[in-house]
């Protein structure tokens, strides 16, 4: 990822919050010779440095995914920016914006308990806890038939790339006046922006 030295994320815990909070990734690798992208919900181990997941068994990414060097895109808040809001006619517009490029081997998952712990995970990491669905209470034999028709995944983490463009490369009076009319939207991305520019700005 092309990433200009004043937009850079070093920082891993800021990079696995903001994976965390945008978990439906675009998972990238090669495919019978060409680039292919598949769209998943996944769960990240900070701790394990290993993400988890599952293609639908008849994706054919997952066929020829094992042991590649693959890609995942974590795609955080972004929006529009316009010149309008610079207070100078020197301007032209941009997008602000967030990302995670994620890369790591991919290794299939074999043995039930595994394949059956991936979705697990995924259940306690988008149901609420008073929630009425819990997969322990589900027929264990329903479960398991349904788990025949996924491939589920793990990917060990070996590099992490981050990037935050909030306006940095423009003067403080410029990103307050970029953040305050921001914070006059309605937008959900634009009041994120503007959320991550207040708090870059107090670092």
């Amino acid at each position: 990822m092309y990433i200009p030295k004043h937009f850079e994320l070093n920082d891993k815990e800021a990079m696995y919050h903001l994976m965390k909070e945008n978990s439906f990734a675009t998972f990238f690798s090669h495919h019978n010779g060409e680039p292919f992208a598949s769209h998943l919900p996944l769960t990240i181990d900070e701790t394990e440095g290993m993400i988890y997941g599952h293609f639908a068994l008849p994706n054919p990414q997952w066929r020829d995914a094992e042991n590649q060097q693959v890609l995942i895109v974590f795609q955080g808040p972004h929006c529009y920016i316009s010149p309008a809001w610079y207070g100078t006619d020197k301007a032209v517009p941009t997008w602000n914006y967030t990302a995670v490029h994620v890369y790591g081997e991919l290794e299939l998952l074999k043995e039930k308990n595994d394949i059956l712990e991936v979705l697990s995970q995924l259940v306690r990491q988008h149901e609420p806890a008073d929630s009425s669905y819990q997969m322990e209470d589900i027929e264990p034999g329903y479960i398991e038939n349904l788990s025949k028709g996924i491939a589920a995944f793990k990917i060990r983490i070996t590099k992490m790339e981050g990037k935050a463009k909030l306006s940095q490369n423009h003067p403080a009076e410029r990103q307050e006046r970029v953040i305050q009319a921001l914070e006059n939207l309605l937008g959900e991305n634009e009041q994120k922006i503007a959320g991550l520019m207040r708090r870059n700005d107090k670092r």
